[in-house]
């Protein structure tokens, strides 16, 4: 399983947002690019793929390839999908998520309790610019990425990342934004650390 981490650091916690206008909606744009890269291949899914939002250390909206449906390579469907978990928020009660939609689920949750969730079962790599060129990185089992949005990380959130990541990774010579880092990180596992094709 490769998991995806991405805190939206000024995402909406309510539905009333428009979808014709998701950079206006705490840069919406840049949650859905990275949905996207996360799942979509040429005419399909990837299936052991899990993508989760956090949405302003509020809500996290988790999507699972295996079970996805209704998800289209355009931001403004992903962002209906998102609405449409935030109109179902109510139903996430405690630990429960609510269930809106294949494959898409809600729950109440922050940046730690995700981050350290994840970190159980998983390799935790935190992708930064100034972290240690992947290419000197063994490729992980089940990894998990963690990526910040159009912001940097909080110091908070850096000192989390600094106590609970395996590794602190850079992709790259160039900053990438966040979806592109994701294609990127898809990329090396796909050919094992850049080794096969």
């Amino acid at each position: 399983m490769r998991q995806f981490v991405v805190v939206g650091h000024d995402a909406p916690t309510t539905p009333d947002f428009s979808l014709e206008d998701l950079p206006g909606a705490g840069r919406l744009d840049v949650l859905c690019r990275c949905v996207n890269s996360a799942f979509f291949l040429s005419h399909t899914l990837r299936e052991n793929v899990r993508a989760h939002l956090v949405l302003a250390d509020e809500y996290v909206v988790r999507f699972e390839g295996a079970e996805l449906r209704r998800l289209n390579p355009d931001e403004r469907s992903t962002a209906a999908l998102i609405r449409g978990a935030l109109e179902a928020r109510e139903g996430a009660i405690g630990a429960m998520e609510a269930n809106p939609s294949p494959g898409v689920y809600i729950g109440k949750g922050d940046f730690e309790s995700t981050v350290r969730s994840v970190a159980e079962e998983s390799t935790l790599v935190e992708l930064h610019e100034d972290g240690r060129p992947v290419v000197d990185l063994d490729p992980p089992s089940d990894p998990v990425f963690v990526l910040s949005d159009h912001h940097d990380f909080t110091d908070a959130e850096a000192a989390l990342l600094a106590d609970v990541a395996d590794e602190r990774v850079s992709l790259g010579p160039e900053p990438l934004h966040a979806d592109h880092a994701i294609t990127v990180a898809h990329n090396y596992l796909d050919t094992d650390g850049f080794g096969i094709y």
